[in-house]
């Protein structure tokens, strides 16, 4: 069952990536960026993904990340609660910023000037079944086992994104709030289904005729039911 629960929760996490980090869908990120921010950008080209290449980092991949308005993003979504995410999105970080400054034709790392750079925001999307606070700040200083104020600091803000949790934040991203309806449809749907593959597949099909996400699954049917293939009935979670 724990082999099944974790095959679940990679699935989860994948279909997050492969909603919102998706190159054909950075409206979606877009929008859910405008939605996090309070801010109303709409030209998507404005937005660069900085997400790490997984033929690259196969050890390390973080699930979206980029770049707009001098702001580093980094979201990453998780189907159980993990204190340690700050040390994750550390290392994220350090990875994605050294290839910002290899590509950068202005930063310079040696120069006798302080160098700008983007400012970095970390954000965990947390849809898990546990019963946690619609927003939690984690901090990776209470990673460390002494004393001594550590030199390094990561502040990760966790959003709980559980269909019913942050309306105001949901109600203001309709992709994302599509993608935590559609979460909530397949825990339902496994509790009378055989498979997590059938209950996925109809919690497509459920899905509101005017839902931003449905022709894109649709579409990727195939795709969603790969990354689903193999597993039994277990809490989507």
């Amino acid at each position: 069952m724990e082999k099944e629960k974790g095959m679940n929760r990679e699935y989860k996490d994948r279909l997050f990536k492969f909603i919102f980090g998706n190159p054909e869908n950075k409206e979606w990120t877009l929008d859910l960026y405008n939605a996090m921010n309070g801010t109303h950008y709409t030209d998507v080209k404005a937005l660069r993904l900085t997400t790490l290449d997984n033929a690259v980092y196969m050890s390390m991949m973080n699930d979206v990340s980029f770049l707009i308005d001098n702001v580093m993003s980094f979201y990453e979504q998780q189907s159980t609660f993990n204190p340690n995410m700050p040390m994750r999105f550390l290392i994220y970080a350090g990875m994605v910023y050294s290839n910002y400054i290899e590509e950068s034709k202005t930063y310079r790392r040696y120069s006798s000037k302080q160098q700008k750079a983007p400012t970095p925001k970390c954000v965990c999307f947390y849809n898990g079944t546990a019963n946690k606070d619609d927003r939690i700040v984690l901090s990776l200083a209470d990673a460390f086992d002494t004393e001594a104020e550590p030199d390094i600091e990561v502040k990760v803000t966790m959003i709980n994104i559980n269909y019913g949790h942050n309306k105001e934040l949901l109600d203001s991203c309709k992709p994302l709030n599509e993608y935590s309806w559609f979460v909530d449809r397949v825990r339902t749907n496994q509790k009378e289904t055989d498979t997590l593959e059938e209950a996925v597949s109809a919690a497509i099909d459920g899905l509101p005729d005017d839902a931003l996400i449905k022709p894109f699954l649709l579409a990727n049917k195939a795709e969603v039911k790969r990354m689903t293939a193999g597993h039994s009935i277990a809490m989507f979670a």
